[in-house]
């Protein structure tokens, strides 16, 4: 484990991942600064689990963590086209090439205003370029427009771009994706997003020919694993571990997910991995110590899920350290529709981060995702 402080003015959204189950796809290993896509086969059947009706997305309301403070260190001093306004949370790529939400404060204006400017926040050096905290940047090619957004009743998000969204690197097409689908997915209850580009709706992406024949959801996974070994019949899990700005000022969350054996529990299977750490420290931190193991996970009748841990650096749960237990809340609720979090430590019933939450009490996951320091 690098280092276990404090982190200061930081919170990340609970952002539900549908388990999908992929047959004789590959696994892959370690994480690194440069993500790269999935085999083509690999893909195929991510994208086409992703529209198999499963388009929950199960974003939480606005309850946020009781004394968590989720504003602390956040600038609203953005350009005039950004003024602020309602937060809103983007996902955009950090220096280490990975995908992160970010909460951002937007003009405010209808859902529909919201929606747009949600995406144009992802453009490369687009209108909210100076609106972003420094070190992130977004993924879609600079002059890129959203000419339209229209949601359905089944709230399906129709997304129209110019043709400059098909200016990106070939590399970056399976990034693109999550990332528009993660943004729009976390906003006004939206579960399945397509995309069309100058009134024709894209069957398939420009460059690299992902298929787009069904909607994309957030079971399409973000920030994969980049290789490792074939393991038949695996399910996709999502964990949330740390990261920290390149010059150590602040931390934030990362969503990454993971592939384990098909037929575990989800939530046991999300701890483990998240015990596990990251498969490299380059860019990712560990949020358990050596020591941490997971006794149980319990679901009980009140939709309250109980996480018992045992690690000898907290014998009487106090002073742990709030990034392993926000870890823990924001992995569980993205595994477990929305479930509350209650934890328990050694034993101990009560459970006292060091921003001062007792986590021995039923949490939510916090309502806006990091919140960072422009």
């Amino acid at each position: 484990m690098k280092h276990m402080k404090h982190i200061r003015g930081l919170s990340a959204a609970c952002l539900l991942a549908v388990p999908l189950t992929l047959s004789g796809c590959s696994m892959f290993g370690s994480e690194s600064a440069s993500v790269d896509p999935p085999p083509g086969e690999v893909e195929a059947q991510m994208l086409q689990v992703s529209g198999d009706g499963a388009l929950n997305t199960g974003v939480l309301g606005p309850a946020a963590l009781d004394g968590a403070d989720l504003s602390a260190g956040v600038s609203t001093d953005t350009s005039s086209a950004a003024a602020a306004g309602e937060r809103t949370t983007v996902f955009l790529e950090d220096g280490n090439g990975l995908l992160a939400p970010v909460s951002l404060s937007l003009p405010k204006g209808d859902d529909t205003a919201m929606l747009k400017d949600s995406l144009t926040a992802l453009v490369s050096k687009g209108n909210y370029a100076s609106a972003l905290p420094e070190g992130f940047k977004g993924v879609l090619p600079a002059g890129t427009e959203v000419k339209n957004i229209t949601v359905d009743k089944a709230k399906l998000a129709v997304v129209e771009f110019n043709s400059k969204f098909n200016d990106y690197e070939p590399a970056d097409e399976r990034k693109i994706l999550e990332a528009v689908t993660w943004t729009l997915t976390g906003q006004d209850g939206i579960q399945g997003v397509q995309l069309w580009v100058d009134g024709k709706k894209l069957t398939e992406m420009p460059l690299q020919g992902t298929p787009l024949d069904r909607p994309l959801t957030r079971t399409l996974g973000i920030n994969l694993p980049k290789n490792g070994p074939l393991l038949m019949n695996s399910s996709a899990v999502t964990v949330y571990f740390s990261a920290a700005a390149s010059d150590g000022s602040y931390q934030y969350y990362v969503p990454v997910t993971r592939f384990v054996p098909a037929g575990q529990d989800p939530l046991k299977a999300a701890l483990n991995e998240l015990i596990a750490g990251p498969e490299t420290q380059k860019g990712l931190e560990t949020v358990m110590t050596q020591e941490t193991v997971l006794d149980s996970v319990e679901a009980g009748q009140n939709g309250v899920v109980t996480v018992s841990l045992n690690d000898d650096m907290f014998e009487d749960g106090k002073g742990v350290p709030a990034e392993m237990l926000e870890s823990v809340v924001l992995t569980v609720a993205q595994n477990s529709d929305d479930a509350l979090v209650q934890i328990r430590m050694n034993g101990q019933k009560t459970v006292t981060g060091t921003n001062n939450v007792d986590y021995g009490q039923p949490v939510s996951a916090p309502e806006y995702v990091n919140v960072l320091p422009l």
